[in-house]
């Protein structure tokens, strides 16, 4: 049943207005019958009596033999049977029921045999109670209405707050670190804070310091990639005055590999500081994506289902797909395969496929399934978020890893 009810069925407004609404109206229904009964109550003690004393005064003109008050007589027509058969049974008592089409109240009592009885009007007392139930009524659905407006103003008032803080918390996991919700209630001391500004003012804190911390982590990276930039570039260059062999070959080589992780790391930081300028051009995808295959050197089969013109940043997504195709030389299984769908592009291996944390979570510096530091999917994924491309990884169909890259449309220009 809940799946076919409406989204916004789900909102804390209209769950707070069903409550508000259900709450009136049982407090109005409790009020209303109190008041309905001991009204009724009350009109009909009071018309009892009077029928009583109106029953008395008939009895005491039968039994000085004088003439009945009007209204009144011996077993008349249109007496209740039920009252008739109290009397009879030597008792006195009054009914409410009809004469003439009009609602009366009847007493009798016994007086030789027969049924004494009188009737009184009893229009007047129903009418009042009439008035007084359509009264009840109106004034409920009035002050229900006016319940709800206020109350749906003042849940209102709190449900913004709520989606205001959830807005910025939104903004939070999407990595805009400087997004404050900013209650008032939190930045006066003065002022009693509620729930809800306590949540706010909670997240604000905690959005601080995750700012502080990680823009102390970016500067200690590249503090530290900069302060090894020197030394290493000494290294490299006393690498090359080494005299040739094993030796040499292994210093170099890893002199070369530090040197890319110093770059990587100062690329990393960079991409982290949100800072980056990205330079847009109208290019060809097939012509591109041959020219990064080129340049890799690495055996790759390039597939054309369809060529698109993207509009993108060339170097950035070079650098993109060239990590692409290098990670997938790197821990994948021949052959590798690059395709170019429209404006989507698929780098696929026939290795074991990618390791479930990265399914699961993405890619993660320092974390590889294999050889390397874990950076080069790391920098493919900042980079492709640069350009506003998409770029996912996943299990291929038959086995091995597949990472889909999907770039932007470039917007058509306007018809004149």
């Amino acid at each position: 049943m809940r799946a076919w009810l409406p989204a916004w069925t789900a909102t804390l407004t209209w769950k707070s207005a069903c409550f508000i609404v259900v709450m009136c109206c049982a407090l109005a229904a409790v009020l209303g019958v109190l008041v309905h009964v001991e009204v009724t109550r009350q009109t009909v003690a009071a018309a009892r009596d009077k029928a009583l004393d109106k029953l008395d005064e008939a009895s005491y003109a039968y039994e000085a033999g004088e003439t009945l008050p009007p209204q009144s007589g011996l077993d008349p027509a249109g007496l209740p049977p039920e009252l008739r058969a109290l009397a009879l049974s030597g008792r006195r008592g009054t009914v409410i029921g009809e004469a003439g089409g009009r609602p009366v109240m009847w007493a009798a009592a016994p007086a030789d045999g027969k049924a004494l009885a009188t009737l009184i009007d009893y229009g007047q007392s129903a009418g009042t109670i009439r008035g007084l139930d359509n009264a009840i009524i109106g004034s409920s659905v009035l002050a229900l209405g006016g319940t709800v407006l206020v109350g749906a103003f003042a849940v209102t008032r709190v449900t913004r707050r709520l989606h205001q803080t959830a807005t910025v918390a939104r903004r939070i996991t999407q990595g805009d670190l400087d997004a404050r919700v900013g209650d008032p209630r939190t930045e006066d001391p003065s002022r009693h804070q509620d729930e809800v500004s306590t949540v706010a003012g909670a997240l604000d804190t905690m959005a601080g310091t995750l700012q502080r911390k990680l823009q102390s982590e970016q500067r200690f990276t590249a503090d530290v990639a900069h302060e090894l930039r020197t030394p290493l570039t000494g290294l490299q260059a006393a690498s090359e005055l080494l005299p040739e062999g094993r030796p040499t070959e292994l210093v170099r080589e890893r002199v070369r590999t530090m040197r890319q992780l110093t770059e990587d790391l100062l690329e990393i930081s960079r991409l982290d500081s949100g800072n980056e300028r990205v330079d847009t051009d109208l290019h060809q995808l097939e012509r591109l994506a041959r020219r990064v295959v080129r340049a890799s050197g690495l055996e790759t089969e390039v597939v054309v289902v369809r060529d698109a013109h993207v509009e993108t940043d060339r170097r950035r997504l070079e650098r993109v797909l060239g990590n692409l195709l290098a990670n997938a030389h790197k821990h994948g299984r021949a052959p590798v395969v690059l395709t170019v769908d429209g404006p989507v592009v698929t780098v696929r291996d026939h290795g074991d496929g990618y390791p479930e944390y990265l399914l699961a979570d993405g890619p993660q510096r320092f974390r590889s399934g294999g050889k390397g530091h874990g950076l080069g999917l790391t920098i493919a994924a900042g980079q492709a978020e640069a350009i506003g491309a998409r770029l996912e990884f996943r299990r291929a169909r038959g086995g091995g890893a597949e990472a889909v890259l999907t770039l932007p449309t470039p917007t058509p220009a306007p018809v004149p």
